[in-house]
């Protein structure tokens, strides 16, 4: 569930850039950008997926990936993009991950993950 903005970038294929104001959503999976924002940076789609909504409705959206930067660091992502309508940036769960980020709902605060790393060489798998 959304409760706090965060300024980022996104950046297309061919280095367009936009600046979003996103809405932090921990309870959504992929980013959602604008269908405006993703326009402007040149993005196209390269797989659709089914999504449900809060209410449990599917929507089929497509998807694609572009560069996100936030202040506390930057990484390539997938995005859903969205339809004319959905006129709200979120920020999803996997773009968060991948740039190492975990959401504190008490401080609204974006935050260093607790990373975990397993020693696969210590012949632990057996």
């Amino acid at each position: 569930m959304g409760i706090t903005y965060i300024e980022g970038t996104v950046r297309g294929p061919a280095a367009k850039e936009s600046k979003v104001r996103f809405l932090v959503d921990s309870g959504a999976v992929y980013s959602l950008l604008p269908h405006a924002v993703w326009i402007a940076i040149g993005l196209e789609p390269n797989r659709e997926e089914t999504f449900h909504l809060a209410d449990g409705t599917p929507v089929r959206r497509k998807v694609s990936e572009c560069l996100v930067t936030l202040q506390q660091g930057e990484g390539h992502t997938p995005v859903v993009l969205g339809e004319p309508g959905d006129d709200v940036a979120l920020l999803g769960v996997v773009t968060l991950e991948i740039l190492g980020l975990v959401f504190n709902p008490f401080s609204r605060t974006l935050q260093p993950m607790r990373a975990l790393l397993l020693a696969a060489n210590r012949g632990d798998f057996r």
